[in-house]
């Protein structure tokens, strides 16, 4: 009996240990995240206003107060929306592949074998590549599509890998009961895989646009400064949020840091509302829900 009391006293003090260690990692995780958010919201209110925020940095001068990212917000979207609208299909067409139709293949392995690279790739290389393909050799000058061929580059992987294991998530005797009422494959995909893994992709496409939306380095090479509002992403130099923090952080005064904490805190509110509106979408088309 003394010993089975020391067995399980033993557990005990082991599991206090390591939930002691989870709470621990737990909040070394949120400490810095909270602490950056803090910041940015504390210093970025200073100037998030409405001027802020219908306004661009036209005729403003260095040192000028005023002015706002307007054309950086306007940019930031298109360039995002491009960017998914190239890579989203792409990489959702190619995780099907490899878990539907490509399983221990050598075009499959090769597959995998480069998004594995891709997804290493730092992104001052695809914005290289863009501006030596797209800017040099093709002679195609400074846009914000140009922006988001290069940002697509870097999404593309990471919708990939999140598509691949939503699908592999999805139990096969779904499809075994779709095959068996004589579905043909293409439709099963379509209509039962798809629905079923849908809440996962999106949030892995959240996942890659919230990575690309604060890119700043391939954006230098490919869509260039302005200070005035471009609405066409394929005509023209076109600003973004994270240049627009880059430029504004870089000048020596006051007014402009305040522009770049308040651009910083925009660039993440677009980011939460697109995950919100994601969530949305993903909960309305959710299989459960049409139960």
């Amino acid at each position: 009996m003394t010993s089975i009391q020391h067995i399980s006293t033993g557990r005990r003090i082991k599991d206090r240990v390591v939930q002691g260690l989870v709470y621990l990692a737990f909040a070394l995780a949120v400490v810095p995240l909270i602490s950056v958010l803090w910041l940015v919201i504390k210093n970025g209110l200073a100037r998030f206003d409405m001027e802020f925020l219908t306004h661009s940095m036209r005729g403003i001068g260095a040192r000028d107060v005023g002015g706002g990212a307007y054309h950086a917000i306007i940019g930031t979207l298109e360039q995002v929306l491009l960017a998914s609208a190239i890579a989203v299909p792409i990489g959702v067409l190619t995780a099907i592949y490899l878990v539907e139709y490509g399983t221990g293949g050598r075009l499959s392995r090769t597959i995998s074998f480069f998004v594995d690279v891709m997804t290493g790739v730092p992104s001052i290389v695809a914005g290289l590549f863009i501006f030596a393909f797209w800017i040099l050799f093709l002679g195609i000058p400074f846009s914000g599509f140009a922006g988001a061929l290069a940002l697509s580059i870097l999404m593309m992987p990471t919708v990939v890998r999140s598509a691949e294991e939503m699908l592999r998530l999805v139990p096969n005797d779904l499809r075994e009961a779709s095959y068996a009422l004589g579905v043909p494959k293409w439709r099963t995909i379509l209509k039962v895989v798809l629905p079923t893994a849908l809440t996962g992709i999106i949030t892995g496409v959240m996942l890659a646009i919230a990575r690309v939306a604060g890119e700043t380095a391939p954006l230098l090479l490919t869509v260039f400064f302005t200070d005035s509002i471009n609405n066409d992403p394929f005509n023209g130099p076109q600003m973004g949020l994270p240049l627009y923090v880059f430029d504004q952080a870089a000048r020596p005064n006051d007014t402009a840091i305040d522009r770049a904490w308040a651009g910083a805190l925009t660039l993440i509110l677009i980011v939460m509302l697109l995950n919100l509106v994601a969530r949305l979408i993903a909960w309305w088309r959710s299989p459960g829900r049409a139960r």
